[in-house]
C-alpha cells in the first residue's frame, strides 16, 4: 500500500494535524491492515517469542521490541464459539478489563462498516499505568475466508488524534502501539484466541515497570471469556 497518504505538516503552535476525511480513512486503512498482518503473524509463528509461562492451557510469551516488549497470550477456549468471543473482543470491553476506572469511552467516528475511531479516558482512581491516561484508537474488525476473526486496535499518532479529540485538561495521552485478537474456530464449537498487546502509556513510569505490568494485560482474556459466555450464539455471523 505505497499510496498511503503522508500526513500534512503539523503547526508548531497547536501540534495537531487537520486531516481530510479521505486522507484519514486511507491512513487508518493502511495502518490497520499492517496491524492485522502483524497479529496474524503473531498467531501463526513462534519465532522470536519467549514463553514466560504455560499453565491450564494458557501460554503467555514475550518478544523484545526496542525498549517496550510485545506480549502475547494464547488460550484454548472450550464451549465458546468464535462468534461469541468476537462480540466482546473490542476496545471498550478490553479497556474495562485493563482498569475499572474507565471514565469515558467515546465513539468519535465511523470510517466504514468495520472501522471506527474511539477515545478512551481513565480517571484519577486508576492504577499508575492508566491514571489520567487517554487513548485515541482505531478498531478494525475482519472475518477471513477461512473463518478466522481478527480485531485490530491501536492508537492514532498524537498529532492526528489531537485534531480529532483535543486532550482533556491535565490528562496524559498514551499510545497503544499495537493490540488485537485472532480468533480461530475449532470443530467442537470452541476456539483458540491469540491476544497481542504493546503499550506505551507515556509519562513518568519507568519502562521496566511498564513492561512488568504488561504481562498482566494479556490476562484480560479470562474476564472476556466470562463475558463471552453470557453472549448468545449467532451461527450466521
Amino acid at each position: 500500500m505505497s499510496n498511503a497518504p503522508s500526513p500534512p505538516a503539523a503547526t508548531s503552535c497547536s501540534r495537531s494535524w487537520s486531516v481530510s476525511e479521505d486522507s484519514l480513512r486511507r491512513y487508518v486503512n493502511y495502518a490497520s491492515e499492517r496491524c492485522i498482518q502483524e497479529l496474524l503473524s503473531a498467531s501463526e509463528s513462534s519465532d522470536g517469542w519467549k514463553v514466560l509461562t504455560f499453565r491450564n492451557g494458557v501460554e503467555i510469551s514475550r518478544r523484545s521490541s526496542a525498549s517496550l516488549h510485545v506480549f502475547r497470550s494464547r488460550w484454548l477456549l472450550r464451549s465458546v464459539s468464535p462468534q461469541q468471543f468476537f462480540m466482546v473482543a473490542n476496545a471498550i470491553d478490553a479497556a474495562k478489563q485493563w482498569d475499572p476506572d474507565l471514565v469515558e469511552a467515546k465513539h468519535i467516528k465511523d470510517l466504514n462498516d468495520n472501522l471506527r475511531i474511539i477515545a478512551l479516558r481513565f480517571g484519577d482512581a486508576s492504577k499508575p499505568l492508566f491514571k489520567k491516561r487517554e487513548f485515541v484508537v482505531y478498531e478494525r474488525r475482519e472475518s477471513l475466508d477461512d473463518g478466522t476473526l481478527v480485531v485490530a486496535v491501536a492508537s492514532l499518532p498524537h498529532e492526528i488524534a489531537a485534531g480529532l479529540q483535543p486532550k482533556n485538561g491535565n490528562a496524559i495521552r498514551g499510545l497503544l502501539l499495537q493490540s488485537g485478537w485472532v480468533v480461530e474456530k475449532l470443530e467442537d464449537d470452541s476456539c483458540v484466541v491469540t491476544y497481542v498487546v504493546q503499550l506505551d502509556p507515556a509519562g513518568w513510569l519507568p519502562k521496566c515497570f511498564v513492561n512488568k505490568l504488561n504481562t498482566k494485560l494479556v490476562m484480560i482474556i479470562e474476564n472476556l471469556k466470562k463475558l463471552a459466555q453470557t453472549c448468545p450464539v449467532d451461527r450466521e455471523m
